[in-house]
């Protein structure tokens, strides 16, 4: 269940928030590493084996936590534009139940209303002959002229012109990158494979079979083939 919109500003601050303490931690760590990397060059000479050893140890210690920071700052990213897209897709539905409604609603009044009725009634056999049906476009010359609704406002042809099913089946950008084994963009629950060579490295959760993140390290089923042949 995606909570309500009202908490997302709270929700956006609080990520954005916590992306620049993983920034800073990084930077912390970078400046860290140079010093270590400058004071083992400037005494590398003088220091015995084991020194060099205890050194460099605390030099690749401090990479592993910057890269750990920069894992942590990208799957936060990952998760914010998550929550952003879901909000997007339930409003984009709720828009389209909207127009949908109103679309009755207006429709409906046409027969509800005397006025309506009347308006009918004293149309000339021309206008008829003119008009061949709701909603049906056979050519341009086919197409019925605009009925003003409730006050002469032409704002309810112009809203009702969409479709409800023309929100939710809008085009995918081109330009956004695809995952999975079904080559589709990032939506819903995703997972990725722990094999750092894997050449799609992200998955969605129903297209794996899964329902919850599993403990540990996760492999996707090519890698699994992958590894068992190498066995």
């Amino acid at each position: 269940c995606v909570p309500g919109i009202e908490n997302l500003p709270c929700e956006l601050q609080r990520n954005f928030q916590l992306m620049r303490e993983l920034d800073q931690r990084t930077e912390d760590k970078k400046a860290e590493i140079d010093a270590l990397a400058a004071e083992y060059i400037e005494s590398v000479k003088n220091m015995l084996p084991e020194e060099r050893v205890e050194h460099l140890k605390k030099i690749q210690s401090a990479y592993s936590k910057c890269k750990e920071y920069s894992d942590d700052k990208v799957q936060l990213a990952m998760q914010t534009y998550e929550m952003v897209d879901k909000h997007i897709r339930r409003l984009d539905a709720d828009l389209a139940r909207f127009e949908a409604d109103l679309k009755d609603k207006l429709e409906g009044s046409d027969f509800e209303n005397p006025g309506s009725r009347s308006l009918k009634k004293g149309r000339s056999q021309k206008d008829k002959r003119g008009s061949r049906g709701r909603g049906r476009r056979t050519s341009e010359e086919d197409t019925p002229k605009k009925k003003k609704l409730k006050g002469g406002s032409e704002f309810a042809d112009t809203i009702l012109s969409v479709h409800p099913s023309d929100v939710l089946d809008m085009p995918v950008d081109p330009n956004e990158p695809t995952y999975c084994l079904c080559h589709q963009v990032s939506y819903g629950e995703m997972i990725g494979c722990d094999n750092p060579d894997c050449p799609i490295e992200w998955f969605h959760f129903a297209c794996v079979d899964l329902t919850t993140k599993p403990k540990g390290k996760w492999f996707c089923p090519r890698c699994v083939q992958e590894r068992k042949k190498k066995k």
